[in-house]
């Protein structure tokens, strides 16, 4: 399973691309920061921003996009840059019929090391033991573009993109036999009342 995820924001947006077997090991494809310049009209920026990540869907392929969601923000105008940059993000994928998840930050940390309220060092450490590099990727926004997608795949067991209801092939069946392993042992793992606090993974 191919996932591109994003890490929304006007002057950096993480983007990142991974491979995902069914025995949930991961693989990097390819991380990257697409950047606008704050004194540039926002029509622009959006164009910027929106072109790179359709390239990157374009030139990789992904079964699936996913997306940080953000649900509680005090900077009204970091909330309106990502809500901006998630709907463009949205379009691209709409526009190529790809299916795609959107991810509150306690969900990606829940999902990458197990706790809901992991500090965000403790998230880009797992980013980089689970894709086996040797360092963690930077600036932060490209370890959290990485984690969400590894979030979403993870969390979201490989059906079939078609909407015949064709049976599952063995591959398909075997992720989705691990998700729900990995669910249930990650359920024994998260101590009971942990907070779940919203927030941003990478700001």
């Amino acid at each position: 399973m191919r996932v591109l995820g994003i890490d929304p924001g006007l002057t950096r947006c993480g983007v990142g691309v991974v491979d995902v077997s069914s025995d949930r090991s991961a693989a990097l494809v390819t991380v990257t920061v697409i950047r606008t310049d704050p004194g540039e009209p926002l029509e622009r920026r959006l164009l910027t921003i929106g072109d790179g990540i359709a390239n990157l869907m374009d030139e990789h392929r992904p079964d699936a996009i996913a997306i940080e969601r953000v649900f509680a923000q005090h900077n009204v105008r970091t909330v309106m840059g990502v809500a901006q940059i998630s709907g463009v993000a949205l379009h691209a994928a709409a526009s190529r019929g790809l299916r795609v998840g959107l991810h509150t930050p306690s969900e990606v940390k829940a999902a990458i090391t197990g706790y809901g309220t992991a500090e965000k060092r403790q998230v880009q450490n797992m980013v980089a033991r689970v894709l086996g590099l040797a360092r963690i990727p930077k600036p932060a926004d490209a370890a959290d573009a990485l984690a969400i997608a590894i979030c979403h795949a993870w969390r979201t067991p490989y059906v079939a993109a078609d909407a015949g209801g064709s049976a599952l092939t063995p591959a398909q069946k075997a992720w989705i036999a691990a998700e729900r392993a990995s669910t249930r042992s990650s359920a024994r793992r998260i101590p009971s009342g942990t907070a779940q606090t919203p927030d941003r993974l990478g700001r």
